[in-house]
């Protein structure tokens, strides 16, 4: 049975544990695009607390407008911005800079459509992580279950993981790792797998 997520920018630690625990993955692309969710968004571990990093988007006309369609915006100079959160927050991190040359072209080339970009986002985390999960974008847009009657051919993740009223996970349960401001700001769950990435480099894919 694959799962099913939505797509994510650089995706919380929850979100890659899906794909790590299952062969086979899709990617909703089909579904209409949410504000204040994972989809252009991720959270961060900072000095000051968690930080969150917000992608802009272009506005669309429809008001449900599905999610391969959002073209992502050049506005606030967002890239540049994002960049130096990163380096900030994660410079002094064990890990930053052996991965730092397979993050920062991210913020350097252009990608039109938001979902293209997350794509290649998790492509890239997967080859960084040793994730072997066969990773694929929706044919067309896959019903939900809210009966919690029909069994489903496919494990669905979209509701379960997103920033606000998420659903239980009772898979996933968030286990202490070394974070570089958890003496000042306590130990932050379930951030961004960036912040795995650069804290426990090539052990991530056992937390995982």
């Amino acid at each position: 049975m694959p799962a099913l997520l939505s797509s994510a920018y650089f995706a919380p630690i929850q979100w890659y544990q899906k794909l790590n625990r299952y062969d086979v993955c899709l990617i909703e692309q089909h579904d209409h695009f949410v504000k204040q969710t994972y989809r252009n968004r991720c959270v961060i571990a900072t000095a000051n607390g968690m930080q969150t990093l917000s992608i802009p988007v272009e506005k669309f006309d429809d008001v449900k407008c599905e999610m391969k369609d959002v073209c992502i915006s050049d506005h606030d100079n967002w890239r540049h911005q994002h960049w130096n959160a990163l380096l900030s927050a994660y410079g002094e991190s064990p890990f930053f800079e052996y991965y730092q040359d397979d993050i920062r072209p991210f913020y350097e080339k252009k990608w039109k459509f938001l979902f293209d970009f997350n794509m290649e986002i998790t492509h890239t985390l997967c080859e960084l992580l040793d994730i072997q999960s066969d990773i694929r974008p929706t044919e067309e847009f896959l019903p939900m279950d809210k009966t919690g009657e029909t069994a489903l051919p496919y494990a669905d993740f979209r509701e379960v993981i997103r920033p606000k009223r998420s659903l239980a996970d009772a898979d996933f349960v968030p286990k202490p790792y070394y974070q570089v401001y958890e003496q000042k700001i306590g130990f932050q769950p379930n951030l961004s797998i960036l912040d795995l990435l650069f804290n426990m480099g090539n052990e991530s894919i056992f937390y995982l």
